[in-house]
């Protein structure tokens, strides 16, 4: 079996362009470049053999800054990257990307847009018809406010290849469930959309445990079933609020063993993003 870290970042400071940054403490250990090197070890200690290697900054330049990495990294498996959906002419961009190997589709950095009606908005639609017609990846980044619309979105768009970045973030740290339980779990039901488990240490207190995230990683399971789960470790975003040691463990205590281990480490993430 294949096992793949379905989601996770590198960047480089001296860029300039990871604007979500500015709100981060000064002393906050992410501020750092961050490079293949850093992360290989980690790989190495748990036989991950491949990643997929997500944007951080809105912008194309960045896209083909990580593939560029991609390119002199085995390990990186695909790329997904970014381009501005509010400008039609960015379709150039899409086709020349989707030329490249380990390119797989993009994630507009929608939890950042202050509308959360955005996604819906007429001058946006072509991105979306765009990703189909090339047969592109559309990871969906967003909190829970943003489920009912993106459960509209995956509805109108049903052969578009998607998957829900960490869970679509909920709110762990104020015990909050319900609401975003039944939000995602009706994604889950009535759309063919994928799901990466990852994200969730960030979204805990300091000092969480294996069963602080236990409810939660345990409905993703069962609303979308190991088929249409994979996961990701969010390095190195994750170190601010735990280690990548202690995230990989955290999940696979509660997967377990077995044909889901398989489905959750490596092969949902081999099927939705074609590595091989």
């Amino acid at each position: 079996m294949m096992r793949i870290d379905a989601h996770q970042h590198f960047w480089n400071m001296a860029r300039g362009d990871y604007g979500w940054m500015a709100s981060l403490p000064s002393d906050a250990p992410i501020l750092r470049t961050v490079l293949p090197p850093e992360l290989e070890p980690h790989l190495k200690r748990f036989g991950i053999d491949r990643t997929v290697l997500v944007q951080a900054a809105p912008s194309v330049e960045e896209t083909e800054y990580m593939l560029g990495l991609a390119d002199a990294t085995p390990f990186i498996g695909k790329v997904v990257g970014w381009v501005d959906f509010e400008k039609p002419e960015d379709r150039r961009h899409l086709e020349r990307l989707a030329k490249h190997p380990k390119f797989s589709g993009v994630r507009p950095m929608i939890q950042d847009i202050a509308d959360p009606d955005w996604m819906h908005r007429s001058d946006v639609q072509w991105g979306y018809r765009v990703l189909i017609d090339l047969d592109l990846t559309f990871d969906a980044l967003g909190y829970p406010i943003h489920l009912d619309n993106f459960l509209r979105l995956f509805d109108r768009y049903p052969s578009m290849r998607t998957v829900v970045d960490h869970c679509m973030k909920p709110v762990i740290r104020e015990g909050r469930f319900d609401d975003w339980a039944a939000g995602l779990e009706r994604i889950a039901r009535h759309t063919p959309v994928f799901c990466k488990l990852s994200g969730l240490a960030t979204e805990a207190a300091s000092g969480w445990t294996l069963e602080t995230l236990r409810p939660y990683v345990e409905h993703v399971l069962s609303a979308f079933g190991p088929d249409r789960v994979m996961w990701g470790s969010d390095w190195p975003v994750l170190e601010m609020a735990g280690s990548y040691e202690g995230w990989r463990e955290t999940a696979e205590a509660i997967v377990g063993k077995g044909p889901a281990f398989d489905k959750v480490f490596g092969e949902t993430a081999a099927e939705f993003y074609r590595i091989e």
